[in-house]
This record gives structure tokens, sequence and C-alpha cells, in this order.
């Protein structure tokens, strides 16, 4: 494990009865450890992300997912945009295949069909692993990672048509400081698998890992809410929603995963000023006051 990974997730991981063996934080010094490891005891690398059978593991989550919306929606049609249970009943129209050039048919779905999933992207397991269980069942996929200090590589590389094999950031989405694998960038780079890569700011991530925290009342780590950055906040997005759903709009499913931090390390990503901090502690009424009322249990 890098150096540099948070107290909690070390403490975890020996937690599982492992011994951690640390390394410096690029890929590159991760894997130079590895291979002394190897040397000195003859152990078996399970590779994190870039191996084909972690990559298909990865990708049950999406066949997971589709189980989970069509049940969802079919106790409540109302949950997707696409419900037409007050609508006059008709046939519809085919949603499934690809074209040549990589785009989907914009064909109507039928509410519990997903038009779209959004995914973090690191070293890319979970992202390809998505893709190639979605593929050809009409569904988009897209990957969403962090643009601070050149952390959105796999965004870069499908700019610059390959894949960019160094990166070395220190976004708070500390999951996601690796390049997409080798194996990964295969599927990823296939356009008819991967419609588009996107990247949100830490201010972004921030605000919805908020979001998450405060009205979903899910534990998560920055890293996790990516996705959820990118549909709230990235215009190029949003416009693709807006050109390709028209006024409906689609049904997307957002991968949360992952939820190692700690209460002091999301204490110091929202640290606010004792004014703001006793406003948001209720010690404070909204216009400065202070009182303290008498409120029954």
């Amino acid at each position: 494990m890098p150096t540099i990974s948070t107290p909690s997730k070390i403490a975890a991981t020996k937690g599982y009865g492992a011994e951690v063996i640390f390394s410096g934080s690029t890929s590159q010094e991760r894997e130079a450890v590895v291979a002394d490891v190897i040397e000195k005891t003859g152990a078996i690398l399970v590779p994190p992300y870039d191996h084909p059978h972690t990559i298909l593991g990865q990708g049950t989550m999406a066949l997971e997912l589709e189980k989970q919306v069509e049940e969802l929606v079919k106790g409540d049609p109302s949950l997707s945009v696409h419900d037409t249970s007050k609508e006059p009943t008709k046939d519809p129209e085919p949603t499934n295949g690809s074209s040549e050039n990589g785009t989907l048919p914009t064909h109507r779905r039928r509410a519990g069909q997903l038009d779209a999933v959004i995914s973090p992207l690191g070293g890319g397991g979970m992202l390809a692993g998505i893709a190639t269980a979605l593929q050809d069942t009409g569904t988009r996929v897209f990957g969403a990672e962090p643009s601070f200090e050149g952390a959105d590589d796999g965004r870069r590389g499908l700019e610059a048509n390959q894949r960019i094999t160094t990166v070395k950031t220190l976004t708070i989405a500390d999951g996601l400081r690796t390049p997409v694998g080798e194996i990964n960038w295969t599927i990823i780079s296939d356009r008819s698998k991967v419609q588009g890569v996107f990247a949100v700011t830490e201010e972004q991530i921030l605000s919805a890992m908020r979001l998450v925290l405060e009205r979903m009342k899910v534990f998560v780590e920055p890293s996790a809410v990516v996705g959820l950055a990118v549909c709230l906040y990235d215009e190029g997005f949003r416009r693709t929603v807006e050109h390709e759903g028209g006024e409906e709009g689609w049904d997307i499913g957002v991968i949360l995963s992952g939820g190692n931090t700690t209460v002091e390390a999301i204490s110091k990503m929202f640290a606010v000023d004792d004014k703001h901090a006793e406003r948001a502690e209720a010690k404070v009424g909204k216009d400065g006051e202070r009182i303290a009322e008498n409120i029954a249990g």
C-alpha cells in the first residue's frame, strides 16, 4: 500500500489479517515493490484491476444493478422517466444493439431499463467490467474521474487516442490516483462499449459528497461520488442527456463505490469557520441569536 494511504484503510487491511507492505504512491513504485515481494516470497499477485477475472468479477455489479432497477420500477413505475402507466398502451420500440461507429439508438426505453450507467474510473477494472456486462443491451456506459493535477488520464487518453501510463496526483479522490490498465484500456477506448469519460473538480466532488452524506445518509469516500458529480455539474454530460434524451430525459444508474474514509478526514474536508460551525450545530439561530430552547425529545 502507498505510504500516503489513510490510517483507516491501513488499519482495516491489517484487521483482515493481512501484512501491509508499503510503497511509493505511483503505480510504477507499487509495481516495483510487488516484484520484490514476489521474488523474495514466491507470492502470487492478485491484480486489483488489470486482469480479465477481475474485470468480469467487477462487471457483476452491472447485472445486479439491472435486476435491482427492474424490481424497483416494477413496484413503483413512477421512479422511471419512461413510466407509461398513464399513457395509452403501445408496443415499445426496439432498444438493443449499437451501430458500427459506437453510437447507440435513441429509441425510447421502457420503464425498468436504464438509459445509462456512470462509474468512477481509476485503474478501470470496474468501468471495463460494467461496459462488458452491458454491451449490446442498449444501456450507455460512461466513466467519471477527478480532474485535479492530471487525474483525468482516461479522459485525456481518449482525446489523444492513446493510453496515458503515468499519473501523479493528490486529488481527494485517492482511490482513483492510478492510470488506466492496459487490458482495461482496450475496452474503455472502444466507443461501442464506453461512450465517454468526463472529469470533475475537487469542489464538485465535495459538493456531491455532501449531498450523499446529508440527504442519502450514506457514508462514502470522495472517489465514490465522481459519477454523481458528473451528473450534477458537467455541462458536457448534461448536454448529452438533453440532446439524446429529449424532454423525457434518461434513467441513469450511478455507481457509488468506496467508503474508505474517516470522520476526521471528512471533518477536515468540510471545515468551516466558528461562525458557520455554530450555525450548522444549531447553537445559533438563522439571524445569529443564541437561544436555548426547550425542545421535546
